[in-house]
Formats: structure tokens, sequence, C-alpha cells
């Protein structure tokens, strides 16, 4: 009830402050998981959780997505700091104009899994996955890339479902003047 409250009625001060607490519960969650699986597995050990459907196995990353940009370790460190950037300037915005409350949660997840992966790739070169999904040959994942994919779906049925024509013109600085010119 209090988050909710907070949300409802807060002031930016508590908003971020929540943000931030979230954010750091967040990477640290993703950070743990990476931490027991290489404390507890060597690298390309694989463990069954449904054979064949779902295992544990602990990769190194050094790309992007599934596998592409290999080796491009500082490119993507750049557009990461780039990403957490405009998340950053778009939550404050949100904050400002008290509104998008929806939106503001799915960039805290986006933010988590994009700063997440950052640290493994500054401290260790490489992106550490083990989430498995073998039913369709899926790319090995993490928690941090879950944070991000499933924040991104959210928002995209946000975006041609929830929100229509101009609702978000305020959000990029565009006033109903503006957007009732073009």
């Amino acid at each position: 009830m209090l988050i909710k409250d907070i949300l409802q009625k807060g002031n930016d001060n508590e908003n971020s402050i929540l943000a931030c607490i979230s954010i750091l519960l967040l990477i640290g969650l993703d950070q743990f998981v990476k931490f027991l699986i290489t404390s507890h597995m060597a690298l390309y050990d694989t463990k069954p959780v449904i054979k064949q459907v779902f295992h544990i196995t602990y990769i190194q990353n050094k790309g992007a997505a599934w596998g592409s940009l290999q080796g491009k370790r500082y490119f993507l460190l750049a557009i990461t700091i780039l990403v957490l950037a405009f998340l950053v300037y778009f939550y404050v915005r949100m904050l400002k104009l008290n509104k998008y409350k929806d939106l503001r949660i799915l960039f805290i997840f986006v933010f988590s899994g994009a700063a997440g992966n950052m640290i493994d790739r500054i401290r260790l070169g490489y992106v550490i996955d083990m989430f498995d999904f073998r039913l369709i040959n899926f790319p090995v994942f993490n928690v941090a890339d879950i944070y991000v994919t499933c924040s991104m779906i959210i928002l995209l049925v946000f975006i041609l479902f929830k929100y229509k024509d101009n609702e978000l013109d305020d959000l990029f600085g565009k006033s109903k003047k503006d957007s009732k010119q073009e």
C-alpha cells in the first residue's frame, strides 16, 4: 500500500528514492544469480531442469542479444550509456509531468537490465548468461535480459493499444498546439 501511495501521491523526491531502491534491488538480484552460477558451475556446464526443454547452462557472452556484435565491448558499453542517459532523461520528464506511472515502472526494469549487463561488461569483459530454453533453440539469457525483454514487449503493447495518437506528445516536448498543426 505504501508503494502505491507514493506512486500516486508522492513527490518527485519520494518517487526518485523508490526508483533508486528498486533499481538497486533488481540489479542486486541479477548480480546474485550470476554470482551463484559462476561459483557453482564451470564454463559451459549445463544442468537440466527439464531435460531437452530448460537447462541452466553457464556461458560467457562477449556480444549482444543472440550473440550479435561479438567482441564489440566498447561499442556495447557506449550504446548502453546512451540508453541509460535516455532512460534517466525521460524518467525525470515523466516525474515532472506526474504522468505515465506505468512507463516509469517499465523504465526502471529496462534501466536495471541494461545496468546489470553493463556491470558484467565493465568488470569481466563479457556478460554471464545461464537460462537455456531448448524447446525452441532459444539463445541462453540472464535475469537482466528478462527485465529488458519483458519490459520492451509490454512497452510495445502499451504503445499499440493503451496510448492513443498524441497521448505521449507532452513527454517528447510537443504541445497540444504543435500536434494539431501537423
